[in-house]
């Protein structure tokens, strides 16, 4: 398992990974530049059968891959993140569930093998990323539809283009569309270590705006807060922190939170709302304590608070897959400027998937497992 911090620095492994493609996509080209072989092909993938514990429902199983039609892609899966959302859909507590039996994975980036006589927007060595979720990205290699995926630059990092479509693309969405933001505005957020919570940091920092995040307290919880001010956070709060009476101050030398962002539920949202500036928003897009927010209602009438929620899915539905192309490509310049990286993460062959799964459900865990496929 290569850990982000390991021996070779994550751009020195991006490079790498890119030379090795670039040779392994020249050579398929060179056998099947725009028409795969209609011959069966095994893949191997992670499927569950139903719903339940995921370390007991997962298995790896050998597929057959299907036949390319005039619109399909033939994608060789590279790598493919296990998110809460994944965990939830095998667990059955999602809002969005695939017909059974399903192979996981709502993310992740492939690289185009062959394509179809009528597909134009990919070619062979391209590397794409789904469209939209359920699409089963936990395997090595698939036939999808055109339209069920999205090109993205090869030159950036690999855990970057495996990590784009989910919880960059939450964070973003979340910082335009609820307040209007000016540079020098502040935003508050909890599970601030969280995949979204590193992505919220570091666009929020590309914008100009400031920072307060909250963390669980932990025994490593300088290096964490050290790692959060790295990526361009202001402020790094634990709960305990946050609740205490000082807090009165602290928005002295900085602007009230017109924007919250809760993922937590419970107290942890109510101490959210209650440094919330008049007038301004909590969005919830997680409840990772599996507690109701709780809002006062003096907190709703005397400070005109709103609460909203979102999920991206639905935003998904409410656009156009132009705009979701625009939004992903929108990240991807972020990602070339050097201002959004991918978030801490741990490299997982898929044969050991179940080590990677149960690392993914443990508490205080701020590396995402990201199983590979090569």
């Amino acid at each position: 398992m290569w850990g982000c911090g390991a021996l070779l620095g994550a751009r020195t492994r991006s490079r790498l990974w890119r030379e090795v493609l670039v040779a392994w996509g020249r050579r398929w080209s060179a056998a099947a530049p725009y028409s795969a072989s209609a011959e069966p092909s095994r893949v191997r993938a992670l499927v569950y059968g139903h719903h339940g514990d995921p370390a007991k429902v997962v298995e790896l199983k050998d597929l057959e891959l299907a036949a390319v039609g005039g619109s399909d892609v033939h994608v060789r899966m590279l790598a493919a993140p296990i998110n809460p959302s994944d965990i939830n859909m095998i667990q059955g507590n999602y809002g969005l569930l695939p017909k059974l039996p399903a192979v996981g994975g709502n993310e992740g980036v492939g690289q185009v093998v062959a394509v179809g006589s009528s597909v134009t927007g990919v070619k062979p060595g391209d590397w794409v990323i789904p469209a939209n979720a359920s699409l089963g990205t936990w395997r090595t290699e698939a036939v999808f539809s055109e339209e069920a995926l999205i090109g993205v630059p090869s030159d950036i990092p690999l855990q970057s283009a495996a990590t784009l479509s989910v919880n960059p693309c939450t964070a973003y969405r979340m910082l335009m569309d609820f307040e209007q933001l000016q540079p020098g505005d502040s935003v508050i957020q909890n599970a601030s270590n969280s995949g979204v919570g590193q992505a919220v940091i570091q666009i929020a920092a590309a914008l100009g705006l400031r920072t307060v995040n909250v963390v669980r307290d932990r025994p490593d919880i300088q290096k964490l807060t050290d790692r959060l001010k790295n990526l361009g956070a202001e402020h790094v709060l634990t709960e305990e922190e946050l609740r205490k009476h000082e807090m009165k101050n602290f928005f002295k030398d900085m602007p009230q939170p017109r924007l919250a962002l809760n993922c937590v539920g419970g107290k942890s949202s109510t101490e959210l709302l209650r440094h919330l500036a008049p007038g301004g928003t909590m969005v919830t897009y997680g409840g990772m304590a599996k507690q109701p927010v709780i809002a006062s209602v003096s907190q709703l009438i005397f400070k005109d608070l709103k609460l909203r929620g979102f999920w991206l899915s639905q935003w998904k539905k409410d656009h156009s897959p132009a705009q979701f192309k625009e939004l992903i490509l929108t990240l991807c310049s972020l990602i070339s400027r050097g201002q959004l990286t991918a978030p801490a993460c741990s490299e997982v062959p898929l044969q050991d998937y179940q080590r990677a799964l149960e690392a993914s459900m443990q508490p205080f865990v701020s590396s995402k497992q990201i199983l590979t496929m090569c």
